[in-house]
């Protein structure tokens, strides 16, 4: 198994494929379990690259916070362990949206595509708050674990018209690998301690902000705010889908990014240029 040793962590991380390099990078407490939808229809015509961020999967717990730069840093230590030198698609879902964005801005020459998936700019900056009215009360939240608490964040995370049968293979593929309640809130803590709002329009490569209709965690006008941002990004806004859009509407999620990564290869540096 791989691993790549940053900043007092053991990140883990694989790949799948060959061809050009997509990194994709997963959102609070998940782990690479969580792409199984995804992966393997990219890394047909891909080189895919996953990790699981620090804290959470077979990387190591080590002290928090997490801030975002901090994983962003993790991903990029992954990315060079890789050995990946030439510009990669980039995407990110919810809080790993977040560290994509981070990465973008940071290394905007490593990268030259990027695909948001459920994700905001900052606590601070959201069009609109999560509906805790679907959320567990926080004490059972706290108190429960395993699949226990995935079952009681149902309601939150996915669309009402998502079968059943697919939620429960959500389940079971994070079955094994459940974080420690303490990894989940330090990158809560990186979570609600960052913003990108400020930083956006300096992006200067063709983003995709897509959002479910359905999203009770981050409501769709987040994604909204991220797409308005970026000079040139586009939001598509995916029916009867919630936060995860991969099991809420995988064919057309799948469908549609790889039309953007088909169309994004297509353009050379400076038509990226706006």
């Amino acid at each position: 198994m791989p691993f790549v040793t940053h900043r007092g962590a053991r990140i883990y991380w694989e790949e799948h494929g060959a061809g050009e390099p997509i990194l994709l990078v997963m959102g609070l407490s998940f782990t690479v379990e969580m792409w199984y939808r995804v992966a393997p229809s990219l890394a047909v015509k891909h080189r895919v690259i996953l990790l699981d961020n620090r804290g959470v999967g077979r990387s190591s717990v080590p002290y928090g916070p997490y801030s975002i730069g901090l994983m962003a840093e993790d991903a990029m230590a992954v990315l060079n362990a890789a050995g990946v030198t030439q510009r990669a698609y980039l995407m990110g879902v919810s809080m790993g949206g977040m560290i994509a964005q981070e990465m973008a801005l940071r290394y905007p020459e490593r990268f030259r595509a990027l695909v948001l998936l459920s994700t905001s700019c900052g606590v601070l900056y959201r069009g609109r708050w999560p509906n805790f009215r679907r959320a567990p009360r926080l004490q059972r939240w706290l108190e429960t674990g395993g699949e226990a608490r995935d079952r009681s964040l149902v309601r939150f995370f996915y669309a009402d018209e998502t079968p059943r049968e697919r939620i429960e293979e959500d389940i079971h593929a994070r079955a094994n690998f459940h974080p420690p309640l303490r990894s989940v809130l330090r990158q809560l803590c990186g979570i609600l301690c960052w913003s990108s709002y400020g930083r956006l329009p300096r992006l200067r490569l063709p983003v995709w902000v897509i959002h479910g209709d359905q999203d009770h965690v981050l409501p769709p006008e987040n994604g909204r705010v991220v797409a308005r941002r970026i000079p040139g990004a586009e939001f598509i806004l995916v029916p009867q889908a919630g936060h995860i859009l991969a099991t809420d509407q995988p064919e057309l999620l799948l469908e549609m990014i790889n039309g953007f990564l088909a169309s994004a290869k297509d353009l050379q540096p400076a038509e990226r240029q706006l």
